[in-house]
Formats: structure tokens, C-alpha cells, sequence
């Protein structure tokens, strides 16, 4: 027969774990919203401007996660237009015109250095 025993709590898990939650704090992830409004407005192709202006961010909270968010508000008769830049649309007379991957490019320097400055952040503790 096996048996085991367990004595003490996960007082010290518990603990490291809510430091790891204030570390992530609304600042932090401000910060890189701001930058990655800044990188995709500039990164998006300009014809009138509007799509580019049309960047914004939104940071959501939960009990068990954070969410940084980029939307764009820029929607012509119910098309997003900074989707249809990024992945082609059909035109009136069935033609196509291809678009152009200006999103991903523009936002993986931010999501690096969100990466890197977390575990920064996380391995400090």
C-alpha cells in the first residue's frame, strides 16, 4: 500500500503568482498600445488617410487574463476597410485587387517586446 502526506499550503505559489499579476499592470500594456496604434497607422496604405487615423486599442481585464485589443473604426457600407487592405477584395466588374500584409509586420516588433519585457518582469520576481 501507498499512502501520502501533505502537510503545509501553497502559500508561497499563491504569492508568486499575485506578484506576477501586479507586474502585468494597465501601464505596461498602455504603453504598447500607444506604440502599436503609432506603428499601424503609419504601416497602413494611404490613400485619403482615414484607415490610417482609424487606429485604436483596448485593454480588457479578467479574473484570469489581460487582453490588449487593436481595432479599426474605419467601416465603409459595412466593409472594414483595414481588412479589406490587408487581404484583397473582389471589385464591380469581378476583378481583384490583392492586398497587402501591412498589418502583421507592424505589430510583431511590439508583440516582441511585450514578450521580452514580460519575462523580464515574471523572472525578476
Amino acid at each position: 500500500m501507498i499512502k501520502f502526506k501533505q502537510k503545509g499550503d501553497f502559500k508561497k505559489v499563491n504569492s508568486y503568482f499575485e506578484r506576477l499579476e501586479e507586474a502585468i499592470h494597465v501601464g505596461f500594456l498602455d504603453r504598447f498600445g500607444k506604440a502599436g496604434v503609432d506603428a499601424l497607422s503609419t504601416a497602413t496604405p494611404v490613400d485619403s488617410g482615414r484607415t490610417a487615423s482609424s487606429w485604436g486599442y483596448e485593454i480588457e481585464h479578467s479574473k484570469t487574463s489581460v487582453r490588449l485589443s487593436f481595432y479599426n473604426t474605419n467601416i465603409q457600407n459595412g466593409v472594414p476597410i483595414a481588412i479589406v487592405l490587408q487581404y484583397g477584395h473582389g471589385t464591380r466588374n469581378g476583378g481583384w485587387v490583392e492586398g497587402s500584409d501591412y498589418i502583421n509586420p507592424a505589430l510583431r516588433p511590439i508583440f516582441n517586446q511585450i514578450a521580452n519585457e514580460s519575462w523580464k518582469e515574471i523572472t525578476k520576481l
